[in-house]
């Protein structure tokens, strides 16, 4: 079945360029130029990825990707002029599952679409399959219908950090930097900043530690990266 795109970008060029090059590639796609148009689409149809600029007039990126958020936990990728760290961990803690800045090679765009449905797909898995469980100390991380408990209550999760936290999770003990995490769950080596993986760690730690500040599960090894705690 073809994949369907949602592009919420206002400069048309731009948009047309990053059309033309995804339905080149099998996609089908749509553009809608500002955030509040964007809005209507998506409560109106479904689509399996979106694309969101996040300098938009009357609703910004930054407030489309929150409402995505309420809505499914399909793959949203931001993007922006804007360079500095604060606007990608802004744009990530909103829940984007990726974050490219302009200027871009459309190839790079077509590659990171590509690599995000795929690994969504993975993670949905199939329903007919036997669920498969990761369950620790009162986390339970059901990986076949991507849902997470704790203490029995379910958490709710973007791609990228049920993708990290599961990683972790199935290698205990192990310390791995952000560079390694980068390369295993964003599958970009080079390619990106490390600061995602900081910024993914601590929204992780926000939804399954009883207190972030002295976490039980994630641990910070200075210097060196993060470990899973059994």
């Amino acid at each position: 079945m073809t994949k369907k795109i949602l592009i919420i970008e206002d400069e048309q060029s731009i948009a047309e360029l990053e059309k033309d090059y995804l339905e080149l590639s099998g996609f089908d796609v749509t553009i809608e130029p500002d955030g509040e148009s964007g809005l209507k689409r998506i409560n109106d149809e479904e689509f399996d990825l979106f694309i969101l600029d996040v300098m938009l007039p009357n609703v910004d990126g930054y407030e489309v990707c929150r409402a995505i958020r309420g809505k499914t936990n399909k793959p949203v990728l931001m993007v922006s002029a804007k360079k500095d760290d604060i606007d990608k961990i802004r744009g990530l803690g909103t829940g984007a599952d990726d974050y490219i800045t302009k200027p871009f090679s459309p190839s790079e765009l077509v590659a990171r679409v590509k690599a995000h449905i795929s690994r969504y797909q993975r993670l949905v898995g199939d329903s007919l399959m036997e669920n498969e469980i990761v369950e620790i100390r009162g986390l339970k991380i059901d990986k076949t219908s991507r849902r997470v408990f704790v203490d029995g209550e379910e958490k709710n999760f973007t791609t990228k950090e049920f993708e990290l936290l599961t990683f972790l999770a199935e290698h205990p003990n192990r310390v791995y930097s952000k560079e390694e995490l980068f390369a295993h769950i964003w599958n970009m080596e080079s390619v990106g900043d490390i600061a995602t993986v900081t910024v993914h760690i601590k929204k992780i730690r926000e939804k399954i530690e009883r207190n972030s500040s002295k976490p039980q599960y994630i641990e910070t090894m200075w210097g060196v990266g993060y470990r899973f705690k059994i």
